[in-house]
């Protein structure tokens, strides 16, 4: 007999060998209908292996990421099935699941070209062969074995794959006629892919490298049941409306130019004035928090790179160097702010008492992003952080971690991003090889995350081996207004830049100390902020934030300049008003202001012009009835003062 240990605590013992399938039945038939994977001591494993030794577990529905990742990762192995089946040559590359769905990069072999008609074909073999209930079967293989296999049928990208790969630790995953290298977990059988739809093909270079070869990356998703996928469907022609590179274009926000360069976005008027409101806004919050603000290069010597641990990473594989004429002189375009910032905390000598000291900057960086990778706004290779790094005491860690808490919070509220949830990121609990810094000074990082969380009621996903290895982070995801999830706000700490840039301070007891180095951008970078904002609003910014607050639309050509007057007098009270003098109909003005999701449309005609007043309506309420222009301007001054004043 082996002892089970659930989730709420209670221990109960079983046969040695009973699978969680077993155990999930044991509970209930609703459960064992619904469960997709279990964790055994923290690991994800299929339904139908065997558990041998006493363990904790936790059971998997599709509620649950863990349950989902399953899911998708035996779709991904179905459609493999159905490539192989349908397009004899194909060669396989690798076939994740990913957060919304799975992919799978291919060679399609001599004279193949996917294109989107073949999609629904691939489609209808993945649901014939899902209704034949094919096992997925795992198996154990030596290394030997493996290379073997998949040599005997010239699947070149396996081999490769298989001798980066350690023997004794390699399994097979095989259902029907497939057979994948695979760690898994997956689904018992291919019966409860119910629905599936695949979404798109990309082009892949094989293992992520722009040398090798150009594979065929074909997308998809599924679901247990037709109901939700068809619900998703309604969801994604949502999000197609709300696309930030659509509305962007729409509302002037921001421009690309194969001329200029690719991933390099350039701000139009509206979308720089949109930008430098949400940088004031910041600014105002990281005053009363008591930041100082500065200004770094936009490039940085190699001998900064190399001091920071970052040039084997960014000075290989990104950007060239800038070489000067003096010999041996080597620049680079700067990838992150951190390097600059603790050379600025060098400067002067620091006490003990001069700690913590925050520095911000709106910080502009440039990484090589792969062609492939640019996404508009969301994945560019020019792009600003609203960047502050804090250097403080171990003892203050926590504190400080509470006021940038405050700070994401006052951000999160102004933008209605009310939806969010936050993953503490801590070391491996075994191997703790790769993390820099004492056991002591991590055992304080950590804690501090863990209690500040706790004082500010916020639940908090733990995730052991997420940390990045020079300290513990938190990290906030935010759900839009459709339920897509978005990571915006980061907090790290860091004990790798204060000692690698040898930074110290003179402590109460008169010895040199290093200073904790924390990192923050509850932004995270103005690009994808924005970006996630106009997906999240449709367009429809806060009045506060949005790039035209009123349209003035005079009902004839008569009285365009009465509607000068009435733009002249709200500008110079602060409110970004335009005139649409266009030679249409007022109905047609009215329709075309709306879908510029302008707040506020001003009506003026002969009883408007003659009394001093406007008609006004709300975008999304309409008519809310005609007072003088005055009044108006003091109503949407107070309007935007109370939005801002709350935070």
């Amino acid at each position: 007999m082996i002892k089970i240990k659930f989730p709420d605590g209670n221990v109960k013992e079983f046969e040695s060998g009973v699978t969680g399938l077993d155990i999930a039945r044991g509970i209930s038939s609703k459960l064992a209908k619904e469960v997709l994977s279990i964790s055994v001591n923290g690991e994800i494993w299929d339904l139908t292996r065997p558990i041998t030794a006493d363990a904790e577990i936790k059971l998997f529905t599709w509620d649950d990421q863990e349950g989902k990742h399953a899911f998708w990762h035996s779709s991904a192995h179905l459609m493999a099935e159905a490539l192989q089946q349908l397009y004899p040559n194909t060669k396989f590359g690798i076939g994740p699941a990913i957060e919304n769905g799975f992919y799978y990069d291919i060679d399609p072999g001599e004279g193949v070209v996917l294109t989107d008609k073949d999609l629904e074909t691939i489609e209808k073999k993945m649901l014939e062969l899902a209704r034949q209930k094919e096992e997925y079967r795992r198996i154990n293989v030596s290394k030997q074995e493996a290379l073997e296999h998949f040599n005997s049928i010239n699947e070149t990208y396996k081999v490769e794959l298989i001798n980066d790969l350690e023997d004794g630790k390699i399994t097979y995953y095989r259902q029907g006629s497939f057979t994948d290298l695979c760690r898994g977990p997956h689904l018992p059988d291919t019966s409860y892919i119910k629905a599936i739809k695949l979404t798109g093909l990309a082009g892949a270079y094989w293992r992520g490298n722009e040398h090798n070869k150009m594979l065929t990356r074909i997308y998809g998703i599924t679901f247990p049941k037709q109901k939700m996928l068809d619900e998703w469907l309604v969801l994604m022609e949502e999000a197609k409306q709300r696309d930030h590179r659509k509305i962007g274009k729409e509302m002037q926000l921001f421009m690309f130019s194969e001329t200029v360069g690719k991933g390099l976005p350039m701000w139009l008027p509206k979308g720089t004035a949109l930008r430098l409101r949400l940088q004031e806004f910041l600014r105002r919050i990281q005053t009363r928090y008591d930041y100082q603000e500065v200004i770094t290069p936009p490039i940085g010597n190699k001998l900064l790179y190399v001091t920071s641990g970052h040039y084997a990473k960014y000075g290989k594989d990104a950007f060239q160097p800038i070489h000067t004429p003096e010999e041996g002189e080597e620049y680079f375009l700067k990838p992150m702010n951190c390097p600059h910032h603790c050379e600025i905390y060098k400067n002067f000598p620091r006490s003990y008492k001069d700690l913590p000291l925050r520095i911000a900057e709106f910080g502009t960086v440039c990484r090589y992003e792969q062609s492939g990778e640019l996404h508009g706004l969301t994945r560019v290779r020019s792009f600003t952080q609203d960047d502050a790094h804090i250097f403080c005491r171990p003892d203050q860690v926590k504190g400080e971690f509470l006021r940038v808490m405050d700070i994401i919070s006052i951000v999160f509220r102004s933008m209605d991003f009310t939806n969010f949830e936050a993953q503490i990121s801590l070391r491996d609990k075994v191997n703790r090889e790769k993390y820099i810094g004492s056991d002591e000074n991590w055992e304080k990082a950590e804690q501090a995350i863990i209690e500040a969380c706790e004082e500010k009621g916020l639940k908090a996903k733990i995730e052991y081996g997420e940390a990045a290895f020079y300290g513990p982070k938190l990290d906030f995801m935010v759900k839009d207004a459709i339920g897509r999830r978005w990571q915006l706000g980061t907090i790290q700490v860091d004990y790798n830049l204060p000692e690698r840039f040898e930074l110290e301070y003179m402590g109460s007891d008169n010895q040199k100390h290093r200073p904790v180095m924390i990192h923050r951008a509850p932004f995270g970078s103005m690009e994808r902020f924005v970006a996630v904002l106009i997906e999240h609003t449709a367009g429809k910014f806060p009045l506060w934030l949005t790039p035209d607050q009123v349209a003035i639309l005079p009902i004839s050509e008569k009285f365009n300049d009465y509607a000068e007057q009435v733009k002249m007098y709200l500008k110079t009270h602060e409110i970004r008003a335009i005139v649409d003098d266009r030679n249409e109909k007022i109905g047609r003005k009215i329709r075309d202001n709306e879908m510029k999701r302008i707040p506020y449309m001003l009506i003026v005609g002969e009883k408007e012009a003659e009394n001093g007043e406007v008609s006004v309506r709300r975008q999304g309420e309409g008519d809310k009835g005609t007072m003088k222009f005055e009044d108006f301007a003091k109503i949407l001054n107070e309007e935007v003062q109370n939005m801002i004043n709350k935070w």
